[in-house]
C-alpha cells in the first residue's frame, strides 16, 4: 500500500529563486562596482603621490619651478591621468619647500550615484631647500 502525500499550497516555490536573485543582483554588483572605484581610486592617489615627490625634489635640489612642473606631468601622463584634471600648487616658506597635486577622479558609478560625480583627491610633499 503507497502512503498518500497531501501537498500543502504553501510549499509552492517556483519563483523564489528568481526573486531572491533579483533582490541580491544589485547588492552584489554596486559592492563588485565599488570595490574597483576604490582600488582605482587608490592607484590614482599613489600616482599623485609619487608626482607631487618627484617635483617637489627638483623644485628643492634646482630650485626650478618649470622643471619640476614638467616632471609632475609627465609623471601623472605616465600613470595614464588626464593632465585637464589636475592642479598644481608650490609654496616657499623659508627653508621649505611644498609641492600640491589636486586631481578631478571621474568614477564609473555616477551614473547611479551622481553625488559621486567627481571626487577629488589631494597629494601634498614638503621638502627642505638644498642649497
Amino acid at each position: 500500500m503507497r502512503a498518500i502525500r497531501i501537498r500543502n499550497p504553501l510549499e509552492n516555490k517556483k519563483g523564489q529563486s528568481l526573486v531572491e536573485f533579483a533582490l541580491v543582483v544589485p547588492v552584489l554588483l554596486l559592492l563588485v562596482i565599488g570595490i574597483f572605484e576604490f582600488g582605482r581610486a587608490w592607484m590614482t592617489k599613489n600616482i599623485l603621490t609619487g608626482a607631487a615627490r618627484e617635483a617637489v625634489r627638483i623644485y628643492a635640489v634646482q630650485n626650478n619651478l618649470t622643471a619640476a612642473n614638467m616632471r609632475a606631468d609627465n609623471v601623472l601622463l605616465g600613470g595614464g591621468l588626464d593632465l585637464s584634471r589636475r592642479t598644481r600648487t608650490q609654496a616657499i616658506s623659508g627653508d621649505v619647500v611644498s609641492y600640491t597635486i589636486n586631481y578631478d577622479f571621474p568614477t564609473v558609478i555616477a551614473g547611479f550615484i551622481p553625488l559621486l560625480e567627481n571626487i577629488t583627491l589631494t597629494s601634498t610633499t614638503t621638502m627642505r631647500k638644498e642649497y
